[in-house]
């Protein structure tokens, strides 16, 4: 059965367990409330459009973050000239002390969206190189370096900020 075949309970409980991760998501990468609910809102409209097979919950869920992931990239392109391209800092497996997480949430928040995405998925949600390569519609093996360079830039910007960053 497909998504957009689903009947008004199935598809609202479908949605009460994937919503809040992928608003989660968006909402760090964006770091606006209300182009977090456009985002949201477009990405489900969009799969419901695509009538993705509801079989495969886990397949559902990766191809939301994938389209809210091209709906954001599209958005930033969109409003490039407001965006900073600011790099973000690495992070380490015992993560330093911040006095104020408002300070690293404002560094991340500096970081392009691509960035922002790699960082979130690889970290927050635990997702392998594989996963986030499917989740944002890149090659796996990219992922490896952009997620590389992501955390270069978000180590350079919290050094610049003189945040403390395992080295």
């Amino acid at each position: 059965m497909n998504v957009a075949r689903l009947d008004e309970a199935a598809f609202a409980a479908l949605h009460a367990r994937t919503s809040r991760a992928l608003r989660a998501y968006v909402y760090r990468v964006v770091g606006n409330p209300s182009d977090t609910d456009d985002i949201v809102q477009d990405a489900y409209l969009r799969m419901l459009r695509a009538d993705v097979p509801a079989d495969d919950e886990e397949h559902l869920r990766r191809y939301l973050y994938r389209v809210a992931s091209n709906l954001i990239v599209d958005r930033w392109r969109r409003r490039k000239h407001e965006h900073d391209e600011s790099m973000m800092p690495e992070l380490m497996s015992a993560p330093p002390r911040y006095e104020d997480d408002a300070d690293v949430a404002k560094v991340f928040a500096e970081l392009k969206p691509r960035d922002r995405a790699l960082l979130w998925l690889a970290y927050v949600e635990g997702e392998s190189h594989e996963e986030i390569a499917s989740s944002l519609g890149v090659g796996r093996r990219g992922v490896r370096v952009m997620l590389f360079r992501a955390r270069r830039r978000l180590r350079d910007l919290l050094q610049a900020r003189g945040l403390p960053v395992n080295s």
